[in-house]
């Protein structure tokens, strides 16, 4: 069985030389855990750190089916830990076992899922264009492109997925897969999670032959972890959590004298646009949904759709009256921490004394206001009032939606241009909503990076399709997903190669193709090799 030490793993070792040291916290008991987490010392960061840049000498060479069998080794491992991690995350995370569990097979699923890419190969978008040298005016040289790694990337834990954006979450698995060393930096929220996986992900390095330094995870300060970023071994950054911490890395990293990109997933109200034929259609349905959505995990997701917007009409009363009975019987739900509890009751106040937001619902009472507990509250506000206030553009991190009552089309299209980028926006529509649906689509696709129809934001399947990041400030970059197969490109540049000698070239660009990838050849996808 795996021990928890409290120690920092620095390459493949354990390491606890620091003199500081800080305890998990358990959201259901309101309770610390007896464990003491060591904070890594700078010695330690700078031993982590020089290990990563020599193992990239040499991972970012091994091959794509060494690497895979390294993703599907690390995958086995953490499943090998079987109920001591799923213990583990449930007492330091307050969510229930079920959620644990589906987050641990979407854990194992997209290590696999990176796995088969990196085996298909076809992701390297290997392009070649064979030499014209009878061309005139000017002969053409062989050129050749193809995408490589960045280099050692840092990741920082997420609060609200302990195990699917941390340790070996999408942002360890895409930079691994890349061929990038990873370093991360762990949440104080679980590191005890984070440090079962780390055995696991350490083990699987072992197995599978890779270099030490390849991994790394650290207990780090605030200061430590800027620091981290502004170290000039780290080439990217992967991020989930607040604006104001992803803001902090993003300037840290801009300012470096060599700037590397910060791929931070922050915040997002992520709106639903409720269509008149919808609600008069199926109204009380949608009201259900949406409160299960709203309050689905304590309503920290980062897809929770805090922003609903309706035309006021017969249709969207009738609506509203099932939207207030079905939230009204949810009950109080645990936070992950007491400073995430904390931000949500503050957030809830705030938004209580802004002009013209009125409550709508709210669930049922708090059983004892000691608890780590939240109670899910909905709130309305006119078209007027929401225009002229940006602060209603800020996410409230938790069970909270406010619905913005607007008086016709025209104004609802003012609305939607207002907003800031987001992860999601969501329409429910008819048929007969056609006509006033088309421009909808239109303004919301430019401010999101996920339009979904007639379904609800939370929930974000892991495939090749997804596209989980939006515009600022949704995330520091709307071209990148940390979710899906593409996630890989955050974690890999282009280069050409002219004229070089097959013999020298990359496996993916030679003549003999052989590893047997689609390739762009002279202008057409194909296999075929070169002769």
């Amino acid at each position: 069985m795996v021990s928890i030490t409290g120690e920092n793993f620095i390459g493949n070792i354990r390491s606890g030389n620091g003199t500081d040291s800080f305890q998990a916290f358990n959201p259901t008991g309101n309770v610390l855990i007896s464990e003491k987490f060591t904070y890594a010392t700078e010695k330690e960061l700078e031993r982590a750190l020089s290990l990563a840049q020599d193992a990239f000498v040499s991972y970012k060479n091994i091959s794509t089916i060494k690497r895979a069998e390294f993703l599907e080794a690390i995958a086995e491992e953490i499943m090998a830990l079987e109920e001591t991690l799923i213990e583990r995350a449930v007492t330091e995370s307050g969510l229930p076992i079920g959620r644990i569990t589906g987050e641990r097979g979407r854990t194992f699923g997209q290590l696999k899922m990176f796995a088969q890419l990196l085996r298909d190969g076809w992701y390297v978008d290997a392009r070649i264009d064979t030499a014209q040298p009878e061309r005139a005016p000017l002969p053409k040289s062989d050129i050749r492109r193809m995408l490589i790694p960045i280099g050692p990337v840092a990741v920082y834990g997420a609060s609200n997925f302990p195990l699917a954006f941390s340790t070996a979450g999408g942002d360890t698995a895409s930079a691994l897969a890349a061929g990038c060393p990873v370093i991360v930096k762990t949440h104080p929220s679980h590191p005890g999670t984070s440090e079962l996986i780390s055995s696991a992900i350490i083990q699987a390095a072992k197995r599978t032959g890779m270099p030490e330094g390849v991994f790394s995870a650290l207990n780090l300060t605030n200061d430590q972890s800027v620091r981290l970023v502004q170290h000039p071994a780290i080439k990217a950054v992967g991020f989930t959590g607040s604006r104001k911490v992803g803001m902090t890395l993003f300037n840290a990293a801009a300012k470096r004298p060599e700037p590397i990109p910060v791929y931070a997933e922050m915040s997002a109200i992520n709106p639903v646009i409720l269509m008149e034929e919808a609600l008069k259609v199926k109204g009380e349905a949608i009201a259900k949904g949406l409160a299960g959505s709203v309050t689905m995990g304590a309503g920290q997701f980062c897809t929770n759709p805090g922003l609903v917007l309706l035309i006021e009409s017969e249709a969207s009363k009738y609506f509203l009256n099932h939207f207030v009975k079905h939230l009204g019987a949810t009950e109080p739900a645990t936070m992950l921490n007491k400073n995430i509890c904390q931000s949500y009751s503050k957030g809830i106040e705030t938004t209580k004394t802004v002009n013209g937001v009125n409550v709508l619902a709210e669930g049922t009472k708090l059983a004892n206001d000691e608890r780590n507990e939240a109670r899910s509250i909905a709130f309305t506000v006119s078209a007027d009032d929401f225009l002229s206030n940006k602060q209603l553009n800020e996410e409230v991190f938790g069970p909270v939606t406010l619905f913005v009552l607007i008086k016709d089309t025209a104004q609802l299209h003012l609305v939607l241009n207002q907003l800031e980028g987001q992860l999601t926006a969501t329409v429910h529509a008819e048929p007969e909503d056609k006509g006033n649906l088309i421009p909808v689509i239109d303004i919301i696709t430019q401010k999101a990076g996920r339009v979904i129809y007639n379904g609800f934001p939370t929930g974000v399947e892991v495939c090749h399709s997804m596209q989980h990041g939006g515009p600022f400030p949704s995330t520091t970059d709307g071209r990148s997903t940390s979710v899906g197969t593409a996630a890989i490109y955050r974690f890999l540049r282009p280069v050409s190669y002219q004229d070089i000698p097959d013999e020298l070239l990359p496996a993916a660009l030679q003549n003999s193709n052989p590893l047997s990838i689609l390739r762009l050849i002279d202008g057409s996808w194909k296999t075929d090799l070169i002769p």
